[in-house]
């Protein structure tokens, strides 16, 4: 009788040499990733314990909203995109005067857009970056530009039309404070210039007649607009982004007067390469020149600037008709408007007389 066939003759009994096998083979495994795991362990570490690399940026006072909600979360986004690293920012933001004296200090910021180039050549006059070195960027430096304007109450109370009505007695005008404030050296050249196209010698008559009007001044132009808010004066000699942001966000509360003629600010960026490591350079520079790509751009103009590029102010309906806007050039720069209006019209004569 023949014996009965096996049954799963090829299969191994549990324990046999093939499961003894497979065991090896995983423990094998297991061994070699532990051991590559053990080697790259320390590029591990040290990748998932790296802080964020920061970019410290300090900005006259009206850039803050543009800055903190529109620019650095676009660049952040970016920068992660293209390198897998996260960018923190620090930003500070007060009178272009006021930042400038505290880069003069010494405080770590890699770079800074201030209100007007007179405080750019302070700061490189003072080591912190070389003389002129913001005419080697883009539109010799100048980021974004907004025209000054006047606020007035709802409804006009006092007919105000143009800088000259600042002048007539009654009107009481909040102005920042030339000390500290770049937009306010901007006002005074605006209000000179407007006077000037009145008739030739008018602009040292408008700006005595401003002046003494001028009921209140603050540090910066958000700390004017701050005290116009809290009801001082009739008139708030500011620039035009203010009044552009918060129409754009409902939240404006007066009414805007556009001059014929009014200056139109521009805002220069300096890298401070003094306070700029060489591995951190390269960051910097990207975050410079992002400024002015199409991108930023375009989130100026939508927080209120106007774009050097004028193919996308057209995006900010918002924007009004100036029918006589001028520059800093027209007085031929800023180191002659500086001395010939600022100091020796406005400091000189026009305070003088206002405070004998």
């Amino acid at each position: 009788m023949a014996a009965p066939p096996m049954m799963n003759s090829e299969r191994e009994k549990p324990g046999g040499p093939g499961a003894l096998g497979g065991v090896r083979s995983v423990f094998a495994a297991l061994l070699c990733a532990g051991l590559l795991l053990w080697a790259l362990w320390p590029t591990l570490f040290r990748r998932a314990s790296r802080p964020p690399r920061t970019i410290v940026f300090y900005g006259f006072s009206i850039l803050g909203e543009a800055m903190n909600d529109g620019i650095f979360p676009a660049f952040r986004t970016r920068w992660k995109e293209k390198t897998g690293e996260t960018i923190e920012f620090v930003g500070s933001f007060a009178g272009s005067g006021t930042i400038t004296n505290q880069i003069l200090l010494g405080v770590p910021a890699d770079m800074a857009l201030v209100a007007l180039e007179p405080d750019a050549r302070r700061i490189a006059g003072g080591g912190r970056t070389r003389a002129e070195s913001w005419r080697g960027l883009p539109h010799a430096g100048v980021v974004n530009r907004t025209p000054f304007v006047i606020l007035v109450r709802r409804g006009n109370p006092k007919a105000i039309r143009d800088f000259a009505d600042l002048a007539r007695p009654g009107v009481r005008i909040v102005h920042p404070d030339p000390q500290t404030s770049g937009g306010a050296l901007w006002a005074i050249l605006a209000e000179y210039g407007a006077g000037e196209r009145l008739r030739r010698g008018g602009g040292r008559d408008l700006l005595l007649g401003i002046w003494r009007n001028v009921v209140a001044e603050a540090s910066s132009a958000r700390a004017a607009r701050t005290q116009f808010e809290n009801g001082f004066g009739d008139a708030l000699v500011t620039y035009e982004q203010e009044a552009v942001w918060d129409r754009s966000r409902g939240r404006l509360a007066f009414e805007v007067v556009y001059p014929r003629a009014t200056i139109l600010s521009e805002h220069t960026l300096l890298v401070l390469d003094r306070n700029v490591a060489p591995d951190r350079r390269p960051l910097v520079d990207a975050f410079a020149a992002f400024l002015w790509s199409d991108e930023a751009q375009r989130i100026f103009v939508r927080y209120g600037f106007r774009s050097v590029d004028e193919r996308w102010n057209a995006g900010n309906p918002a924007f009004g008709a100036i029918a006589e806007p001028f520059g800093v050039d027209a007085f031929g720069g800023w180191a002659r408007a500086r001395a010939e209006i600022v100091d020796r019209v406005w400091r000189d004569d026009v305070l003088k007389a206002v405070h004998p």
